[in-house]
């Protein structure tokens, strides 16, 4: 199934793409794509899909929002590719680098990414999204660790580089965390339609021009790995959201110019859909 969010930013719809192309009102199952359905209403979906129990709902001219309710955390994990590791100046980690990025970053797939003031190195990533769909806590092995996932999604890890590494203090978090630096979907989309984690293409676009190019093959520690060694750390709740890496292709890199008002970028995973986002300043705030 793919699933996705659907209406006004604050006010989404829940809705079901099935695969035949058709959309589907959830509503009857769930008001909202959220921890509480991705812990135990996936199976629900199911079965009322089967059983002509969703109705077909139009998404025609309508916003697409982030295809999962506010996560309750977004934990990322820096330098999964050698080849961005390398382009960052950096040798491979020999264990997963975290950081986090605040929730609220989080916004729909073709929303506006605001270059937020004094901002002169705004960057693109993409990257897997996994969202966890059951609580995971010490599990014991990495060979468990995908049965506590709901579902896969492309996630553009935004990033300000100036106050991620020039002024971050020592944690990435500050140029991580800027408003709208999470451009998420446009759907989730549960394992079933994902044979291997490990076998997706993931590339990205500015203004047409290519600037990333990869395979999930290439990430130094897989998904099983990641969900399993994270929850060593901490307790992972349904509707989480894991931000996997971004392999080479960045403007950290001194290839590609930064971000600037006007630029589009547009990303793409294997079987998870597309999204484009236009770059604009921030408005100022005149409370």
């Amino acid at each position: 199934m793919k699933l996705m969010r659907v209406g006004p930013a604050g006010a989404e719809r829940p809705v079901l793409l099935d695969r035949n192309g058709h959309h589907h009102d959830l509503r009857p199952v769930t008001a909202d794509i959220d921890g509480g359905f991705l812990a135990d209403g996936l199976p629900r979906a199911r079965a009322a899909l089967a059983a002509g129990a969703l109705p077909r709902s139009s998404v025609a001219g309508q916003r697409i929002g982030p295809p999962v309710a506010r996560p309750g955390a977004v934990l990322c994990v820096g330098q999964n590719y050698a080849a961005h590791a390398a382009e960052s100046g950096a040798a491979p980690p020999d264990t997963p680098i975290l950081f986090y990025k605040a929730p609220n970053t989080v916004v729909g797939p073709y929303d506006d990414i605001l270059l937020p003031h004094r901002s002169t190195r705004t960057d693109w990533e993409v990257e897997l999204g996994v969202v966890i769909g059951r609580r995971a806590r010490y599990l014991r092995s990495p060979d468990v660790a995908l049965a506590h996932v709901a579902g896969y999604v492309l996630s553009n890890d935004v990033s300000e580089r100036d106050f991620q590494l020039a002024e971050s203090g020592g944690q990435w978090s500050k140029g991580k965390s800027c408003e709208t630096f999470n451009p998420l979907g446009p759907w989730l989309v549960t394992p079933d339609e994902i044979a291997d984690p490990q076998r997706l293409g993931l590339r990205s676009w500015v203004n047409g021009e290519a600037r990333q190019d990869s395979r999930t093959a290439d990430m130094i520690f897989t998904v099983a790995f990641l969900v399993w060694h994270l929850s060593q750390y901490t307790v992972l709740e349904p509707g989480d959201l894991i931000n996997t890496g971004t392999p080479e292709g960045v403007a950290l890199s001194g290839r590609f110019p930064y971000l600037a008002p006007g630029d589009v970028v547009t990303l793409e995973i294997d079987g998870l859909g597309q999204q484009r986002s236009t770059c604009r300043p921030a408005d100022p705030d005149t409370r």
